[in-house]
C-alpha cells in the first residue's frame, strides 16, 4: 500500500527525511522483512538502508530483532508517536535545564563579558541589520524591550497597536513596573487595546496613521518597511539598528514633535 502525500508530508513534518519516511511506510505494509526487502520495497539505495533502518530504531519508530540476517519491524503507529514525543519531550526538558543551569552559572558571565568587549570594538553600523518574518521581528522586539532601562517610545497603527497588545503586552506591563516610561502614539480606535494600554502607558492618539516605529533608550530604532495590509506574516520586513546618533538626534525629536502636536487620550 503507498501511503498519500498528506500521510508522507506529515511524517516530514515530524523529523523524517525521505528515505526514513518511505521505508517507515514500506516496513509497515510488510510487517517484518530485511534490510535488502524493504530496501527493494521501498525503492531506496541498499547500501542506505541500513542506516536508515538503524536511525528509525533510535527514533522509536522501528525495533531490530537479532537474528541472521537482522529483521526489522515496524511499531504500531500509536506506539511509535508517543515513543517520538517521549524522546523529543527529554531532549527538550534536558536541553531547558542545561539553559537554566547555564544562565546561573560563571559561564554566562564569561560569556556576557566577551560579548561587551567586542561590542565596544564594533561600528556602529555593524549593529544594523534586516529582519524578516513576523515571528524574527517580534522576539528581537520583545528581547530588545525586556533590556529597555529608562523609556520606551512607540509611534504605530490601528492594526500595530493590537498586535502590540497580543504579542508585547505583558513584557511591556513587567518593564513599566520596574520604572520604564512606555508613551505610544497611535490611532486609538480599538477600545480594548488603547484600555490595556492606558493602564501602563501614556497614550495620544493619532488621526493618520504613519507606519510603525519602535525607539528604545535612545539607543535601538526598530523601522517597519511592510504594509499592514496584504503582506503575509513571513514576508513582513523590518529596519532594526542600534544607532544612539540616529536615534537621539533624529528620531526622538521627531517623535516628540509628533506627540506634542497630537491630543492626549
Amino acid at each position: 500500500m503507498v501511503a498519500s502525500t498528506e500521510v508522507l508530508d506529515t511524517l516530514k513534518s515530524i523529523g523524517l527525511n525521505l528515505y526514513e519516511r518511505k521505508i517507515f511506510v514500506s516496513l509497515l505494509a510488510k510487517g517484518v522483512a530485511t534490510a535488502a526487502e524493504v530496501a527493494e520495497l521501498a525503492n531506496v539505495p541498499r547500501s542506505r538502508s541500513y542506516d536508515i533502518l538503524e536511525s528509525l530504531a533510535e527514533k522509536g519508530f522501528v525495533i531490530v530483532q537479532p537474528s541472521k540476517p537482522l529483521k526489522y519491524v515496524a511499531l504500531q503507529p500509536r506506539e511509535a508517536l508517543e515513543r517520538v514525543k517521549e524522546t523529543i519531550t527529554k531532549k527538550h526538558d534536558t536541553m531547558v535545564d542545561r539553559i537554566e543551569k547555564m544562565k546561573k552559572s560563571a559561564i554566562l558571565i564569561e560569556l556576557e563579558s566577551i560579548y561587551k568587549k567586542g561590542l565596544n570594538l564594533v561600528e556602529p553600523s555593524e549593529l544594523t541589520g534586516t529582519l524578516k518574518g513576523k515571528h524574527i521581528i517580534d522576539r528581537q522586539l520583545q528581547s530588545v524591550f525586556k533590556q529597555a532601562k529608562k523609556r520606551i517610545n512607540i509611534l504605530t497603527t490601528e492594526q500595530g497597536l493590537k498586535e502590540l497588545h497580543l504579542r508585547h503586552y505583558r513584557v511591556l506591563k513587567k518593564i513599566t513596573k520596574r520604572g520604564v516610561k512606555l508613551r505610544i502614539l497611535a490611532p486609538l480606535k480599538d477600545a480594548e487595546s488603547s484600555r490595556a494600554f492606558g493602564e501602563i502607558a501614556e497614550l495620544r492618539h493619532l488621526k493618520s496613521p504613519m507606519g510603525r516605529v519602535a525607539f528604545i533608550d535612545n539607543e535601538h530604532m526598530f523601522l517597519s518597511l511592510t504594509d499592514d495590509k496584504g503582506t503575509h506574516e513571513t514576508q513582513d520586513v523590518a529596519l532594526w539598528a542600534s544607532s544612539p546618533h540616529v536615534v537621539e538626534k533624529f528620531a526622538e525629536p521627531y517623535f516628540n514633535q509628533l506627540w506634542a502636536s497630537s491630543g492626549a487620550k
